[in-house]
């Protein structure tokens, strides 16, 4: 049975590994399966970054990019979250009876605040403007990582308050765990994110990634010593990019011992290389047609604006906002 799928990735720097095996790998497979709707969330990205220029050029960056890696916009549905401003409309819809204490519960929130970054009130209604992106297209599943599944469960615990007050309006979400979504590591061996500091970017140029590769610390282990490879983010990296019988190869070479670090960073940079080079390639085009990204960008937005004036007016006229006729200009 064919689903609605949704999901967004902030424009907050450049792509990273982990971002595609955490997710983007994942949605080129769903976009092939269901109806998918993917964004590029700027308004999210508005409560981190405060450069209109670096804003602009971060959200250009993440359309090439996804069109590059495989988002193909005749299966998929690509577009600018602040290109449909009905989702805003609905954000304070349903913010409007969204309980504090559920906010304060919010694990992401609360974990921001505790690496020091600015507790804004954007950073603090965030989960709202999420439901809210994710209830404008009446998504079925939203793929994500176990860490984020506490999103979704807000998004139908705000839709399950709207409808018990005003009717049957939302479609509940279902979350889809994304397969490798938290075993990606960074340079410093924790999850990979640009909040660590400790990314290694999709499109890096080839000689910096590959430094970048050599200069992953490791542990100070004797070279003679077996180890565990599972226990390796080294391995964990080289484990993305290679095929299962080199995998296999690679974990004998751990526990037999006698080997150095610098073999294994360097068949994860030749596997990396490899791998990135045709998507390299297809971003190569794809900037040389600036002119065709921003089509892809106003078609996608189109077709998204379409579907969430639809719900916007459910919403509107179930509790009692008139607002309808406005939304409907944009389906004529």
């Amino acid at each position: 049975m064919t689903k609605r799928v949704l999901s967004g990735v902030q424009p907050t720097g450049r792509l990273h590994w982990g971002n595609y095996f955490g997710a983007i790998r994942q949605y080129i497979e769903l976009q092939e399966q269901h109806e998918a709707y993917y964004f590029i969330a700027n308004l999210h990205a508005l409560t981190t970054i405060r450069d209109r220029e670096q804003l602009t050029d971060y959200t250009h960056n993440v359309a090439v990019d996804l069109l590059s890696l495989g988002v193909d916009p005749s299966r998929a549905v690509l577009f600018v979250q602040s290109e449909v401003p009905e989702v805003s409309e609905l954000y304070w819809l349903l913010g409007s009876g969204t309980p504090m204490g559920l906010m304060e519960r919010c694990v992401a929130y609360k974990e921001k605040k505790e690496r020091g970054i600015a507790a804004n009130l954007g950073l603090f209604t965030y989960p709202v403007l999420q439901a809210a992106d994710i209830l404008a297209y009446d998504s079925h599943l939203v793929p994500v990582g176990e860490d984020q599944v506490q999103h979704i469960e807000v998004c139908r615990d705000i839709a399950k308050s709207f409808n018990h007050s005003f009717g049957e309006v939302f479609v509940l979400p279902e979350a889809r765990i994304l397969k490798a979504s938290a075993k990606v590591p960074g340079t410093d061996g924790e999850k990979m994110s640009k909040s660590y500091n400790n990314t290694i970017e999709i499109f890096e140029e080839p000689k910096a990634m590959r430094k970048k590769i050599m200069r992953i610390p490791t542990d100070s282990r004797p070279m003679e010593d077996p180890k565990e490879p599972d226990e390796d983010h080294l391995y964990q990296l080289c484990s993305l990019f290679v095929s299962d019988e080199q995998r296999e190869e690679i974990a004998a070479i751990y526990r037999r011992g006698n080997f150095g670090y610098g073999e294994i960073k360097k068949r994860l940079a030749d596997a990396a290389d490899a791998y990135w080079t045709p998507a390299r390639e297809r971003r190569a085009q794809w900037l040389q047609r600036p002119d065709d990204v921003r089509d892809v960008l106003i078609d996608g937005a189109k077709r998204a604006r379409r579907k969430a004036a639809e719900v916007l007016d459910r919403a509107q006229a179930a509790c009692g906002i008139a607002g309808a006729s406005q939304s409907a200009v944009v389906r004529a």
